[in-house]
């Protein structure tokens, strides 16, 4: 995303029992410390040893030996799309579409940390108030209590 001529780099993780944003980060620039802080950020958020699987892009980051590290050991494997092929990241591809067109396409940014702030509301109101279809006409946070408390 741009505002005037700085440019935004949002990273994030998406669970895809609900839908939610459980972690992300936003860079003026595209780094490996981004990445490390989002998936530190998620770390917070599970226990050790959970065999969850992490699936994302070929990005460079992504193949970065001190990621892969992070992850195995956390328990985590790691699952990387094809190469070329959009439709195995479809679900955080589809975020983005729904950010662009309710978010960023509505105003135009002169400022960087106008965007900051308003993707992070943003993120907020997605996981908090946007209700799916799919997931009942709940939000992503309250489908996942709704399946806690049942």
């Amino acid at each position: 995303m741009q505002s005037g001529d700085k440019k935004l780099y949002l990273s994030p993780i998406i669970e895809l029992f609900n839908g939610e944003i459980i972690s992300y980060n936003l860079s003026e620039s595209p780094n490996f410390e981004q990445v490390a802080h989002m998936i530190k950020d998620a770390f917070k958020k599970i226990n050790d040893d959970t065999e969850l699987i992490l699936h994302s892009d070929q990005g460079w980051q992504y193949q970065m030996k001190a990621y892969q590290q992070m992850l195995k050991k956390k328990g985590i494997r790691q699952n990387m799309s094809r190469k070329g092929n959009c439709l195995d990241n479809a679900i955080i591809e589809n975020f983005f579409g729904i950010i662009k067109s309710e978010l960023f396409y509505l105003k135009k940014y002169h400022e960087i940390d106008e965007l900051k702030r308003d993707i992070k509301n943003y993120i907020e109101y997605y996981n908090n108030d946007r209700i799916k279809l799919n997931l009942k006409g709940m939000s992503p946070i309250k489908y996942r209590a709704h399946h806690i408390d049942n």
